[in-house]
């Protein structure tokens, strides 16, 4: 894989994690752990282990859920945001490590591609709820499949 696709995967799993804060990581932990990631002797080789496969996999189960309550807070307050540029970062370092690229690069991709991804989240969702008069919570499912979907996607390259 060239370096440019590399570190475009980075952006993009940073994208994913705008959608969905856990399921960037949880993905790239699952990658990890069954070696479609190679993370070996890096340092970021704790991705693979089980346990932070299983701690990252609840978090995503447990956004999934909390993400579809009235009272859950919008992606875009400082909270959020600032979650999604931490955990963007380190999934798009974890790209750019198995595709032997600069572990700091992908990090910026991916934090940048955490805000992007969230405000063009954002705005998606408010948007087609608003144009086709339907409930939020269609609308968050169908994020949340894009989210897991594009994250397996983007991690199954390597």
């Amino acid at each position: 894989m060239n370096p440019s696709q590399v570190l475009l995967f980075a952006f993009l799993i940073g994208a994913v994690t705008g959608l969905r804060s856990m399921t960037a990581p949880a993905v790239v932990a699952w990658a990890a752990h069954r070696s479609w990631l190679n993370l070996h002797g890096t340092p970021l080789a704790f991705m693979g282990s089980t346990a932070t496969v299983v701690i990252f996999s609840l978090m995503a189960v447990a956004e999934l859920v909390a993400d579809k309550l009235p009272s859950t807070p919008s992606r875009l307050k400082p909270t959020g945001l600032i979650a999604r540029v931490i955990l963007g970062a380190l999934s798009g370092a974890a790209v750019a490590l198995a595709g032997a690229q600069s572990i700091v690069i992908g990090a910026i991709l991916g934090a940048v591609g955490g805000i992007a991804g969230a405000s063009a989240g954002y705005h998606i969702r408010t948007g087609l709820v608003q144009a086709l008069k339907v409930p939020d919570l269609y609308i968050a499912l169908l994020e949340d499949v894009v989210a897991i979907g594009g994250g397996i996607l983007i991690v199954s390259r390597f």
